[in-house]
């Protein structure tokens, strides 16, 4: 992978907290149009890197670039280029799906029409019966859905996921693996942070291994299968020997 097309970048990237290091020299990049897994176990790291891109998290050394920006320094352009769903994502629960929607797309100087706003949510996902429903009567991947459209109304170069499929039935979590791909389809960047084996090789490209914050492993999601994947995660996250694989 060639570091001119990486979207997000990590360069021997450290994170120090409470006297240890919490991210250890870590290299980590992911391009336009990829979809990278980031597995581990808890403790592991995972939501301190989406953290550090974020901006919320400041590195000890190294460096962390989001389409050539520093979240340190240029927050600012980072924020218009990068998108982020928590495990949960907060809507206000009384304002309808396109009222949401609107109202995030304000807070980033994106004038957005009501018709325009019912034109994302379609895009994501969310059915038109929804669309003027308050949130509080969403699932979480009603809401997730309202999260993909804020992403593409900010055309944003990178999306950043915790969690995502933590809580979705087998139907909604390969419906948000599709809206994901279509994402990656359009040339966005995608890390995930997940603990979900079957999701990360469903939706990835790519997929990594995290443990004390060092990447122990790295697999091309295309080819490995889910026995081979299963147990190099559980040799990493339990301790043992696991066999070498990349």
């Amino acid at each position: 992978m060639a570091q001119e097309e990486e979207i997000l970048s990590l360069r021997a990237l450290t994170v120090e907290r409470g006297g240890r290091r919490t991210i250890d020299r870590l290299d980590l990049g992911v391009r336009a149009g990829c979809v990278y897994a980031l597995l581990g176990g808890n403790g592991a790291g995972k939501t301190t890197t989406l953290n550090v891109f974020l901006g919320f998290v400041q590195p000890a050394f190294g460096e962390v670039r989001v389409a050539g920006s520093s979240p340190v320094r240029e927050a600012a352009q980072v924020r218009r280029r990068l998108a982020y769903l928590p495990e949960n994502v907060a809507l206000y629960p009384y304002l309808s799906g396109v009222e949401n929607l609107r109202y995030f797309c304000t807070l980033a100087d994106i004038a957005l029409s009501r018709t325009a706003a019912r034109g994302l949510l379609e895009r994501a996902g969310l059915q038109a019966p929804a669309h003027d429903a308050r949130v509080s009567t969403y699932s979480k991947g009603m809401r997730q859905k309202v999260g993909l459209a804020i992403a593409d109304a900010k055309e944003a170069q990178a999306m950043l996921l915790d969690e995502p499929t933590s809580g979705l039935d087998p139907g909604a979590a390969n419906d948000f693996a599709q809206r994901i791909r279509a994402a990656a389809g359009n040339g966005m960047a995608v890390l995930m942070a997940t603990h979900d084996l079957f999701n990360a090789r469903q939706v990835a490209d790519r997929i990594g291994i995290l443990k004390e914050g060092r990447l122990v492993a790295e697999f091309d999601a295309h080819t490995v299968n889910h026995g081979e994947l299963e147990h190099a995660y559980l040799a990493h996250t339990r301790g043992g020997d696991p066999e070498a694989h990349s």
